[in-house]
């Protein structure tokens, strides 16, 4: 792989991991709700699984895509449910309570985070389009490489949407500010499929 070619991927990588999509969107409402320190195991778990994915799918599961078409289809189905389920959980999210322990809920696990990525819509499209481009042949030193650029920039990309949402906790102390931020996260969220459903 060359520089250019190792530049290019650290932009998409950049790109794709810093705009907003559900992991992004969903850590800015975890930290908004439950604080950075809270919301460590959820950035672990969307960095290293998303790098874990990446070299998962550049190893041989593109290859099952290839085959059968329709699992697509399958994997978008259960993407739209489960995300419209987040959704619902971010709009029906508690107040923040004393020392930045929310009382009707829970920031997610490393393993939710990382098996989340497994059904996020925008975690498919960014590893197959990184393998497919930056690793077209497949090799595997080159899917690894792959992975591990992604994961040395995703995990301080995402981190940003962690400590915006902090940034405006204060903010939302106010109830009636937070139940509207958390429904705009979650509108958010549900808009966040419109362009894999469309």
């Amino acid at each position: 792989m060359t520089y250019d070619v190792l530049i290019a991927l650290a932009t998409f990588a950049l790109v794709t991991s810093a705009t907003p999509g559900p992991n992004n969107l969903m850590l800015m409402a975890s930290g908004a709700n439950f604080g950075f320190r809270r919301t460590i195991p959820h950035m672990l778990g969307i960095g290293i699984g998303f790098t874990l994915m990446v070299a998962v799918v550049g190893l041989g599961l593109a290859g099952m895509f290839d085959a059968w078409p329709a699992l697509h289809t399958v994997l978008k189905g259960a993407s739209v449910l489960y995300l419209l389920w987040l959704a619902l959980k971010i709009a029906n999210a508690s107040a923040p309570a004393g020392a930045g322990v929310s009382a009707g809920g829970r920031p997610f696990t490393f393993l939710e985070a990382a098996g989340f990525q497994w059904v996020n819509p925008k975690a498919w499209a960014m590893a197959l389009t990184a393998v497919t481009v930056y690793a077209p042949g497949r090799e595997v030193w080159a899917v690894l490489l792959v992975a591990v650029i992604f994961g040395a920039i995703n995990l301080p990309s995402v981190s940003t949407w962690t400590i915006a949402g902090q940034a405006i906790r204060r903010w939302l102390t106010n109830p009636g500010r937070l139940r509207v931020f958390n429904l705009t996260m979650a509108l958010l969220l549900v808009l966040s499929l419109v362009p894999m459903l469309v």
